[in-house]
């Protein structure tokens, strides 16, 4: 499905592989300009490459604020205006509460709550100064259910971070035209679940708690996330969209 982003330049961080990958596809198949964010600037340079497009690659790393600031404002400099922010970098941990230690706690908290937080700090002023924007935060269903198989204490509680950091933009950036929405996917066919997908006990505990019945493959979670990033979604904020197969069915 083609969403309308004719003429908008949308960030994408964590655009390189994956479920960014294929959300930058469809910005471009829409008609819209990327800056594609990520720490992999191989996969990076590659995608661009590999789509055909012309788009601008910076490397970032999200959890550190001085480097998202630096970026950021070079991307202002560099497209004048943005209309999109969409924020799909993250990364997994499966330790169990007994086996956490604090060091893997503070770095996926600093990267998949924290880091959301410094890129949205980063534009959020700029979006009130052009009349809004669109932001779209990948979240996790660890996020509602407190956890899996593949993503337990630390990752769900960063997802669940997410959530409320989502809703909260989103009553507050209202009245300046700032739309927030995120997509919490389920188990979800990518590099950062290989793990699971090449355990056959684990992949099929995973796929058994799906009413699909399946994984995702990554342009199925894009659809919903181009969706919220689109004017199609003109009077949605606040929403945390389920991309999960069925998992969580909350109302």
């Amino acid at each position: 499905m083609r969403y309308d982003f004719d003429g908008k330049v949308a960030i994408v961080t964590g655009g390189a592989k994956g479920i960014g990958k294929e959300i930058v596809k469809g910005i471009h198949e829409g008609g819209g300009i990327i800056a594609l964010l990520d720490i992999d600037d191989e996969a990076g340079s590659k995608t661009l490459k590999e789509l055909g497009i012309q788009d601008k690659y910076y490397h970032m790393d999200q959890s550190n604020r001085d480097e998202v600031n630096k970026v950021f404002n070079q991307i202002i400099d560099d497209f004048e205006k943005v209309d999109v922010l969409i924020n799909v970098a993250g990364i997994i941990s499966a330790k169990s509460f007994d086996e956490l230690s604090p060091e893997e706690w503070d770095r996926t908290i600093n990267i998949n709550l924290t880091g959301p937080f410094n890129t949205v700090k980063a534009i959020w002023r700029h979006f009130k100064e052009n009349g809004g924007g669109r932001i779209v935060n990948v979240s996790s269903v660890a996020g509602k259910i407190g956890g899996g198989l593949l993503g337990t204490v630390a990752y769900a509680s960063s997802k669940a971070g997410v959530n409320g950091f989502t809703k909260a933009i989103a009553k507050e950036g209202g009245k300046y035209g700032i739309y927030a929405n995120a997509v919490a996917p389920s188990f979800t066919h990518t590099s950062m679940t290989k793990s699971l997908s090449e355990d056959p006990v684990k992949n099929e505990k995973v796929i058994s708690m799906i009413p699909l019945g399946r994984p995702a493959e990554p342009v199925e979670i894009a659809q919903m996330i181009l969706f919220f990033a689109s004017d199609a979604a003109s009077f949605i904020t606040g929403e945390i969209g389920d991309a999960d197969g069925g998992v969580v069915m909350d109302g």
